[in-house]
């Protein structure tokens, strides 16, 4: 198997991982008629952040590392808030912690070569990478959103401003996806634009039931 494809296929398991929390959040949310962030919803979103970060950095394509690097830590403070944290083992719980920190250390060891992987690909030329760091930045955004929002109301929840910032990021990347014929990022935002548009429709009809009560 070239490595091309295995490369491939780390992105489209990390993308599996994150359509997979989508989908069980959609599926109880409609269930329940109204917004929820459950418990699996992070730890999957933890599994596929971990496996796009590797695809990103085996594409050398920066904007996919910071998006991640961004998140990854809110998927775990998320998960400590649901009390689901402590009941992961002690040495998963530290490799968790610590991979993103030791890829930073590592990277740094040869800081040029670093920069001429992720800042002089010739795959993508700086414009369509700063395109691509905007989009990435405004989608990992939702997440800083959702832990202040969170913070403020002691308990994992997923607001309104959130699915409306996963859908602006969502529309961004799926657009410099296309234009670097990424399959990877234009399934995985495909899918999650759906979900985003119909949690914003369950979060307004449950306004409305509340407003008649």
């Amino acid at each position: 198997m070239s490595s091309y494809f295995i490369v491939l296929l780390v992105g489209l398991l990390a993308q599996g991982f994150f359509s997979a929390r989508t989908l069980v959040q959609w599926i109880l949310s409609e269930r329940a008629k109204r917004v929820l962030s459950p418990t699996l919803f992070w730890i999957l979103s933890l599994s596929g952040s971990y496996l796009l970060c590797l695809y990103g950095w085996l594409r050398g394509d920066l904007s996919i590392v910071l998006g991640q690097f961004i998140s990854y830590y809110v998927y775990l403070w998320n998960l400590k808030l649901k009390n689901s944290w402590k009941n992961i083992p002690f040495i998963l719980r530290a490799v968790l912690l610590l991979t993103p920190v030791i890829a930073v250390i590592f990277g740094l060891q040869d800081a040029d070569s670093l920069a001429r992987t992720f800042l002089q690909n010739e795959d993508i030329p700086l414009g369509l990478l700063l395109f691509g760091i905007v989009g990435q930045v405004l989608f990992t955004l939702r997440f800083v959103y959702q832990l202040i929002y969170s913070y403020r109301k002691q308990e994992s929840v997923l607001p309104t401003g959130f699915w409306l910032i996963s859908l602006a990021g969502s529309l961004l990347i799926a657009t410099y996806g296309l234009i670097r014929l990424d399959a990877v990022l234009i399934l995985g935002q495909s899918f999650g634009m759906a979900a985003y548009t119909r949690n914003l429709w369950i979060g307004h009809h449950t306004k409305l039931i509340a407003n008649e009560n």
